[in-house]
């Protein structure tokens, strides 16, 4: 007891988990260590979609009449005059001072016909190729600064929405068409974001397709017109509303840097965008994913896109009690990559899932444990909280049952971005009504919760925060032994023994690896080197 007319104070909880400062700060300096070598890797080599976008961001597009863009065609044929090693912006330059054509395209179309010869040029002629290049890319930049501050314009003239979570929907019925019309009706019964994602198998195609497509495999293609389509019907729709309606896509696969760039010009908002998915769920090499990734990033730093990376797809094939420090580790190290290539903290809408086997005793209290560890370690980013799919069964009312409880979870925890789950997810792929439904679901469960967060606060030492303490101390473990793993590429060597999702993918295999190049002395990319500065 006291003694009379003294007070005692308890000390402040370090947020509603406790979690140790210094013990977080550890895991952050690990998290950095892991990376670092993977940075210089990144660093040191260039790959077909780095060069390929460069091409793009100085305005080359189209196709012929196979298809093939000539970003791939003029990239082909310089290559196979002088390689790769060099970037693609000196030689391609350099033919156009020369007078070989007046512009990209001609250029391009000649370069594919066998008609131009490609060098790396010297002395003079490479300042003037050098100066060229840089003239014209930085155009092409400066288009991606004007579209964001077009954004920036649009959300304060018409506002973001006035909750949180913000309400994340995908549309994809394969033909951009018929997206549209579904896209804004969803934003009438209240999506925040529109995601429309990517035919199936996109991720692996070396090129990225042309124009409006009408045709797709449980998602639609992602170009550079069916963005630009979206984006123009969201933006009435935003009109209509009264709120800034965001559009998000998918940059990843083997042409992460050029759906990146096409993304920056059209006025993305969101794009899914995480440093280890392609690696390990699209078998795709890992050195051209980090370069890929890195590049990509700089981009999206640049156009104010907020990334979602994809942790969640680890609890699709390792169990999500098991593996959960698997997913922190990946949040920390996407922290960090995305850090580096120069994006802020309200950008990195980090994922995480509500993936526990629903019949496990204690299953949503240690959601909850989850979920607040990741809003606690990462306090100022939006994170993306993604609902049950592993263990939807096709009981649509067991299913509508399970999300309304993610629902749930993500206003307790204070999630930022919340992707409405599907009833019929493992039966069909959702109808409109389906849609409806779900969002009816949403908006019950956060109009009943309120500011729920507020008052939602685990025990001390409780079941939930002896949990999320107990996945930190896992997360550390994991980290150390990455950190410590012989050789210098640790992370690389993690990946290759199957730590993350329970996929094996070694570091000289994977779909790709030939489009990736080590950079020479002389190697010049303007692009590089503009984002660079910023990152």
């Amino acid at each position: 007891m006291a003694p009379t007319g003294s007070t005692t104070r308890a000390t402040p909880r370090r947020g509603k988990l406790d979690l140790d400062p210094v013990t977080v700060r550890k895991a952050r300096t690990l998290a950095r260590q892991a990376g670092r070598p993977i940075v210089s890797l990144a660093k040191q080599h260039t790959t077909v979609s780095v060069e390929r976008a460069t091409l793009r961001l100085a305005g080359l597009s189209g196709a012929d009449a196979d298809g093939i863009p000539w970003v791939n065609r003029l990239l082909d044929a310089v290559r196979g005059d002088v390689g790769l090693e060099h970037g693609v912006s000196l030689p391609v330059w350099d033919a156009l001072v020369r007078g070989e054509a007046d512009d990209l395209s001609t250029l391009a179309q000649k370069a594919a016909a066998g008609s131009v010869r490609f060098r790396l040029p010297e002395g003079r002629d490479l300042t003037r190729a050098g100066a060229a290049a840089r003239k014209q890319v930085g155009a092409g930049i400066k288009r991606v600064d004007g579209r964001r501050r077009e954004r920036d314009r649009l959300v304060k003239r018409w506002g973001d929405p006035d909750h949180q979570p913000w309400i994340y929907l995908i549309v994809a019925t394969g033909d951009i068409y018929e997206d549209i019309p579904q896209a804004q009706q969803a934003a009438r019964e209240g999506a925040d974001v529109i995601a429309v994602i990517r035919s199936t198998g996109q991720s692996l195609l070396d090129y990225v397709p042309e124009g409006a497509t009408r045709e797709g495999f449980a998602g639609t293609y992602a170009t550079q017109e069916n963005f630009r389509l979206m984006r123009a019907a969201l933006d009435e729709s935003s009109r209509e509303l009264g709120r800034y309606v965001r559009l998000t896509n998918y940059a990843s696969g083997l042409c992460m840097p050029e759906i990146a760039a096409l993304a920056g010009l059209e006025r993305l908002d969101m794009m899914l965008n995480d440093s280890m998915y392609g690696i390990l769920f699209r078998d795709i090499n890992p050195v051209r994913t980090f370069v890929d990734q890195r590049f990509s990033r700089q981009v999206h730093a640049r156009a104010g896109i907020i990334i979602n990376t994809g942790e969640d797809n680890y609890l699709t094939t390792a169990d999500a009690v098991e593996a959960a420090h698997t997913v922190t580790v990946s949040q920390l190290l996407n922290e960090y990559f995305a850090k580096e290539a120069g994006l802020e903290d309200w950008q990195l809408g980090l994922g995480h899932a509500f993936e526990i086997t629903p019949e496990l005793p204690d299953s949503f209290r240690m959601e909850l444990a989850h979920a607040l560890l990741a809003r606690e370690l990462f306090p100022k980013a939006p994170l993306k909280w993604m609902p049950p799919t592993r263990h939807m069964t096709g009981d649509v009312f067991r299913g509508y049952m399970l999300d309304a409880f993610f629902n749930l979870a993500g206003v307790m925890t204070g999630q930022s971005i919340l992707l409405v789950g599907m009833m019929t997810e493992a039966v069909v792929t959702p109808w409109l009504s389906d849609r409806d439904l779900a969002l009816q679901n949403v908006r019950y469960v956060m109009n009943a919760a309120g500011n729920l967060h507020e008052d939602f606060v685990p025990a001390p030492d409780g079941f939930i925060v002896q949990r999320a303490r107990q996945v930190v101390g896992e997360s550390i473990e994991l980290l150390e032994r990455i950190v410590e793993h012989e050789g210098k590429h640790g992370l690389l060597e993690a990946i290759a023994d199957g730590t993350f999702g329970l996929m094996k993918r070694p570091s000289d295999a994977g779909r790709g690896l030939d489009g990736v190049a080590r950079k020479a002395p002389g190697y010049l990319n303007p692009a590089s080197e503009i984002l660079e500065e910023k990152s």
